[in-house]
């Protein structure tokens, strides 16, 4: 059997504030292998977004091991961090984060950007991730002139630009009405049969129920795998 894409061993998260100490993580065993569908779920307070802060390299444990690819990622400073953010993993909002002014194209464009891609090269990428998700023919349409889907989409798209090791997606659907919700879950078990590995941190048990696995956590542990 193949090596664990993430490897999480003993992972604890700290945080101080002032006196007291938070305990947002306490011990966490997790592996996760490539081409998994998974979706970590708890109630507010649980550590799901810690967790997510962690697993996107946006944050170090405060003890515990944290792999990836089978490098370990748990004690480096915050450039090595930056530079495996871009080149393994693809994030997804609630809230899309599209700049406004910018069609779409131009806002898929923005992590080849800060990679250095020539212009053309770039474009071209941008253009094949849109189409990979459907907007082919929204390409240079502004967020305003998109609906609520389509922006998702873009944001999906620009996630997938750089050809992550991770997909990553923060209540995606949170934002979006019933029919939108199923059209980007579509669109998630679409890029899962296609090879991607995804990650969605939610508390919408419809949402969860739509994956592979759920990790439930509950007072910064794992209570439920399966």
């Amino acid at each position: 059997m193949t090596s664990p894409l993430i490897q999480l061993s003993g992972v604890h998260r700290t945080y101080h504030l002032g006196a007291s100490q938070v305990h947002a993580l306490a011990g966490i065993d997790l592996e996760v292998r490539s081409g998994e569908y998974l979706a970590i779920t708890g109630p507010s307070g649980s550590g799901k977004s810690t967790l997510m802060h962690l697993l996107g390299c946006l944050d170090t444990p405060s003890q515990g091991t944290y792999q990836l690819r089978g490098q370990a990622v748990h004690d480096l400073d915050d450039d090595a961090l930056a530079a495996i953010r871009g080149r393994e993993i693809g994030f997804v909002f609630q809230s899309f984060y599209l700049l406004p002014r910018t069609d779409a194209v131009s806002n898929v464009e923005l992590p080849l950007i800060y990679a250095g891609e020539p212009v053309q090269e770039r474009r071209q990428r941008a253009r094949r991730a849109l189409e990979r998700v459907g907007l082919a023919d929204r390409m240079d349409h502004r967020p305003a002139q998109l609906s609520g889907g389509q922006r998702q989409r873009v944001a999906i798209a620009r996630a997938l630009v750089n050809d992550p090791a991770i997909l990553l997606a923060d209540e995606p659907t949170g934002n979006l009405d019933t029919a939108t919700t199923e059209e980007i879950l579509g669109l998630l078990d679409q890029l899962h049969q296609s090879g991607a590995t995804i990650i969605v941190v939610t508390h919408e048990a419809d949402v969860a129920a739509r994956t592979q696995r759920t990790i439930e956590l509950r007072d910064g542990r794992v209570v439920a795998d399966g």
